[in-house]
């Protein structure tokens, strides 16, 4: 497993039961509609069994009969009064509403499961918006998607399939045993042992040692997706360097690995199941032969005999279902572990909300910024040491340095992407980390180096900074960051389709997009990391005067290794290891 991967799982895994109790904790709001789908169900699994009593009554009713065989024999049994006639409708009302509430159970179950599985989803992407960018940074894309879709989807199994089953189950057993005990205690102690053997023992013994193996294939399912979307994404450079018959190897040996896992996955399966219907066939022999043995020693009627041993053979398919749902159970439990640790894990940085008591004013007059004594370090990297540098409102501050100084960590400080491990950043005044931060980022435009383009037109790929704007708001954002011209010479103008990652503009020109959702998110303090570092020297030109003109009205942290791009500061810091001068 990779580091990353590792990082979404926690560091001790959780049992199958503390899984399934998180899990089930969510579908509270539901509760009225799962106890419906349990009582449906019962009583549909009940309707299959009696239907099937009823049945094997009516055969050996009629066969006595012929057989000429009396009253006498049976003993007085009441179910001797009943007319073939009666028996008939009995079996068809049993089987008609079979069907209605195994229906009815199934619906609801199936919309408990779909409501839920939007509910998480929802509650996934929450988790993501808070743990980003701190904690996702570095992580593996693909494994993401993977437990955002497939992970999210199994759990449809877990409440549908799942949480009801074991409730119909454990209440029909309970029912089955009465009856059955009923005829004779010592068969409804076989036939409760059976019921625990199939429905428990078996399935937290194939839990057990497929747990591991469940883990293990949603995990390497995770990164044979990123390794997919890797490959997508780097295509032209794998065609260009000719190294498309090395990926393709790395490609098959990822999907044998997995089929492997699957391979032991499907043979536990295998194996579970012929151990549970071995053991169904055992218990239903033992209950036949008690009878029969009770039968002849004057202990149990003759219609005692077929009833309970019919009864005995028939009530198994609530807990076979139980059973049978531990072969799907390991990868559901693998991606409810995978889910539950994505909404558990804890951000580095905690959002701070908006509650009515901050003073903090810098949306509407900002007045400057500051960074005082800063230490800061990505775990065991250090970027920033003692570093202190003051940010005048209405001036353009350039910090020059080579790539890795910590030109764009200082940026990210400003934003409270990460905090500070020593010192302190102000925003007018004001410590960024009491500043609610939606208040923060209104205050602070931020272009990053790699500008990232949604599959979308053009214009609502610049609405970004401002969801509410107007076509001319977003052709004037436009006209600042030099890009207006292009885009009217493009086929469909403002409405071009971008593609996916941007992939059918240049460079430079996803970076004046990314400059135009600056300008229109009209914020005071405007921070640049590399802005012109995809252009060339013509277009920096263009850039840098629209800058220049556009923020006179603004504060700007100017970020680049450029010489040619500090020209536009007023004031120049150079950055080296951490350091300012």
């Amino acid at each position: 497993m990779s580091n990353q991967t590792a990082g979404i799982q926690k560091k001790n895994r959780r049992s199958g039961f503390r899984i399934m109790k998180s899990l089930i904790g969510l579908v509270k709001p539901l509760l009225p509609i799962m106890c419906v789908a349990i009582c449906f169900g019962v009583i549909g699994y009940l309707c299959a069994i009696f239907l099937t009593i009823l049945a094997g009554y009516g055969i050996i009713h009629t066969f006595l009969e012929n057989m000429g065989v009396g009253v006498s024999f049976l003993r007085g049994e009441p179910l001797l009064a009943m007319s073939l006639r009666i028996l008939f409708i009995l079996l068809v009302v049993l089987a008609v509403c079979r069907g209605i509430f195994h229906y009815v159970e199934q619906y609801c179950n199936h919309f408990i499961a779909f409501k839920l599985l939007a509910i998480i989803r929802n509650k996934v992407f929450a988790a993501l918006r808070t743990l980003c960018p701190a904690k996702l940074e570095g992580r593996q894309k693909g494994n993401l998607i993977s437990i955002i879709t497939t992970d999210i989807e199994l759990l449809e199994v877990f409440y549908a399939h799942t949480i009801s089953p074991i409730a119909i189950a454990f209440v029909t057993s309970l029912v089955m045993t009465l009856f059955i005990g009923h005829f004779s205690v010592w068969a409804g102690v076989i036939a409760l042992a059976g019921y625990v053997i199939v429905g428990v023992v078996i399935p937290l013994m194939n839990g057990r040692d497929g747990a591991e193996k469940g883990m293990k294939f949603r995990n390497a399912f995770g990164g044979m997706n990123s390794f997919v979307l890797d490959s997508l994404r780097g295509l032209d450079e794998t065609i260009q360097y000719g190294k498309g018959q090395e990926r393709k190897e790395a490609m098959s040996k990822r999907s044998r690995q997995l089929g492997e896992i699957q391979e032991d996955l499907s043979r536990m399966e295998g194996s579970q199941r012929s151990i549970t219907n071995l053991m169904v066939l055992l218990f239903s022999f033992a209950v036949l032969f008690l009878m029969i043995f009770q039968f002849q020693n004057g202990d149990a009627t003759f219609m005692e005999l077929v009833v309970a041993s019919i009864a005995m053979m028939g009530s198994f398919g609530p807990v076979i279902a139980l059973s049978n749902l531990s072969n799907n159970l390991n990868q559901t439990l693998a991606s409810g572990e995978r889910v539950l640790s994505i909404l558990e894990e804890k951000p580095l940085v905690e959002e701070i909300a908006e509650d009515g008591s901050c003073d903090y004013d810098g949306e509407k007059s900002f007045v400057g910024a500051e960074v005082s004594h800063v230490d800061f370090a990505y775990e065991e990297e250090e970027i920033l040491k003692d570093y202190s540098i003051s940010m005048e409102p209405g001036k353009i501050i350039g910090i020059h340095g080579a790539s890795g100084s910590g030109k764009s960590t200082l940026l990210k400080l400003l934003m409270r992407f990460w905090d500070v491990q020593q010192g302190g950043v102000a925003v007018s005044g004001k410590d960024v980390r009491e500043i609610p931060t939606n208040r923060l980022r209104h205050t602070e435009s931020y272009v990053t180096q790699e500008t990232h383009l949604f599959h979308d037109s053009i214009a609502n790929n610049i609405a970004i900074g401002k969801m509410d704007a107007t076509g001319e708001e977003i052709m004037e954002a436009a006209r600042k960051a030099s890009i207006h011209d292009f885009i009217m010479t493009l086929p469909d103008g403002y409405d071009t389709q971008v593609g996916e990652l941007g992939d059918t503009l240049s460079g430079g020109e996803k970076q004046r997009i990314g400059i135009a959702r600056a300008f229109l998110h009209e914020a005071p303090f405007l921070l640049l990391d590399e802005p012109t570092s995809n252009l060339d020297s013509l277009n920096e030109g263009i850039i840098l005067r629209s800058l220049k003109e556009a923020c006179q009205q603004k504060s700007v942290v100017l970020v680049s290794h450029r010489k040619s791009t500090m020209n536009l500061a007023d004031v120049v810091w150079e950055m080296d290891n951490g350091r300012i001068s």
